[in-house]
């Protein structure tokens, strides 16, 4: 299915690869003007220019550091001196821990998850929200995980920063339900990405078996929820945490 996103602009994080790129592409697809931002700009090129290739879209890439405020601010005022407006965003930009039980976990490491995964996407929302209500409206996603709304032993700084978003995601809705601006989130399982193929066969086996469906997501099945949250067709949906975990999570 597609949407009618023209003349729209649209800002994705983390959009050098996986879920990222794939909803930045989905997005271009259906008309929108993109955004493509991640702090790899090797990789942020790599999407933006795959777009403009495709002839899929106008993208347009912009490095950005989400752990830092003044680079996520840079980011969407530069997108609004480009575009003049912003209709979606979706907060993407993550990354993980090195597995450590509780007590063991380095507090380096603790700070450093929360900084990019939770307040990232808090800063993301400080500044996207305004530029939206300036542009009459919008749609935000933040991409949460299963992690964000069940426990995960030897993820703590991740489960954590991940129920954060899940926490913003609902109170932001709820700020901002009168303005006309919509904020979801996704809750993905595992999916098909450059960590999925680095893992041992065995350690794929035994995270995929925990799946009822018995298979990881693609990246575009992911995107497509994304981008349905951000479409007209969710126009009444907000303050959602949306499960794309293959029935994982009703287990």
């Amino acid at each position: 299915m597609t949407y009618d996103f023209e003349n729209t602009v649209a800002l994705v994080t983390g959009a050098g690869s996986g879920i990222g790129r794939a909803t930045a592409k989905r997005f271009a697809a259906d008309g929108a003007t993109v955004v493509v931002a991640d702090i790899d700009t090797k990789a942020g090129q790599e999407t933006a220019n795959q777009i403009e290739e495709d002839k899929d879209g106008e993208a347009t890439f912009m490095e950005v550091d989400t752990s830092r405020s003044e680079s996520v601010s840079a980011l969407v005022g530069a997108t609004l001196n480009k575009h003049g407006r912003l209709d979606y965003a979706v907060n993407n930009a993550a990354i993980g821990n090195t597995p450590a039980q509780v007590p063991e976990i380095d507090e380096d490491e603790w700070n450093r998850v929360l900084d990019v995964n939770q307040t990232g996407v808090w800063v993301g929302m400080k500044y996207e929200l305004p530029a939206m209500y300036d542009s009459g409206g919008g749609a935000i996603v933040n991409v949460s995980s299963k992690a964000g709304i069940r426990g995960s032993p030897g993820r703590a700084p991740y489960a954590a920063s991940k129920h954060g978003v899940v926490g913003l995601t609902r109170t932001a809705a709820l700020e901002t339900a009168a303005r006309d601006v919509r904020v979801n989130a996704v809750c993905p399982t595992i999916v098909e990405t450059t960590a999925l193929e680095s893992m041992s066969e065995s350690e794929r086996s035994s995270i995929i078996d925990e799946v009822p469906m018995k298979r990881a997501a693609s990246p575009d099945e992911v995107a497509s929820a994304i981008v349905w949250l951000c479409s007209d067709e969710a126009s009444y949906i907000t303050g959602h945490s949306l499960p794309v975990d293959g029935g994982e999570t009703q287990k």
